[in-house]
């Protein structure tokens, strides 16, 4: 048997929810101890960059690709976890505004004491949520009610707490977290798919147990759990 070793995994907000789960089963399984750590998608990058001590990150595809490319990361034991959509966080109990189109979601937008997403520069999530309050027209409207923060850090709770009427965050971040509802997903002819992925980083000292991990993450068992927190499986 292997011996028992810490693996260090990075992720941004979108899985928490699933590997806070299925982190304890395979350290149950297996005796290796999971370090899990979360970023927005930029201070991942920003520590990849320093050196820091990390042997799996779970990030979007595009950007595990980039890596795997760059030589940072194992082409073997890449794998892709899911795909997550945004959806629109509402506090628990809270009459559900009407998003199911481009015109609903402005009004409820618009209607909305404060709206909390995550930072444009720091996450993609964070990205398509200003570029859809600008392609709706209303950015300049609700400028001064639009608040920047991840929903791990803080975007969710600010939703649950009453502070922000609405938050737009992957819908992962928001089903089955204490004090917020899923208003509903955005609109499909805005809506952001996220595909999330795993890799082992090439410095990695402890690579199998690492691969160990990813592959426990995809396993039918494991995969009940991504859509038990909101992901879609990934194409076949």
């Amino acid at each position: 048997m292997t011996d028992a070793v810490t693996i260090d995994a990075i992720a941004g907000g979108a899985p928490k929810l699933a590997l806070d789960k299925l982190g304890p089963l395979f350290e149950q399984r297996t005796g290796h101890r999971l370090a899990l750590h979360y970023d927005t998608m930029s201070g991942i990058r920003d520590k990849v960059a320093a050196g820091d001590k990390l042997d799996v990150l779970l990030m979007p595809v595009p950007l595990i690709d980039a890596y795997v490319k760059d030589g940072m990361v194992k082409v073997a034991g890449r794998a892709t976890l899911g795909i997550i959509g945004l959806g629109v966080a509402i506090k628990a109990g809270v009459k559900v505004p009407d998003i199911s189109t481009p015109d609903k979601l402005r009004q409820a937008l618009l209607a909305a004491r404060a709206v909390v997403h995550a930072t444009p520069s720091a996450a993609p999530s964070g990205a398509h949520s200003d570029k859809v309050i600008k392609q709706l027209g209303i950015a300049e409207a609700i400028a001064g009610r639009v608040i920047h923060r991840p929903g791990f850090a803080g975007g969710v709770a600010m939703v649950a707490s009453g502070e922000a009427e609405l938050g737009i965050f992957p819908k992962s971040e928001i089903v089955n977290v204490e004090g917020v509802a899923l208003a509903g997903s955005l609109p499909p002819a805005m809506q952001l798919d996220i595909i999330y992925g795993a890799g082992i980083v090439v410095a990695s000292p402890v690579a199998g147990p690492a691969a160990s991990f990813i592959q426990f993450l995809i396993e039918p068992e494991s995969r009940k759990v991504w859509t038990a927190t909101g992901f879609d499986p990934p194409a076949a």
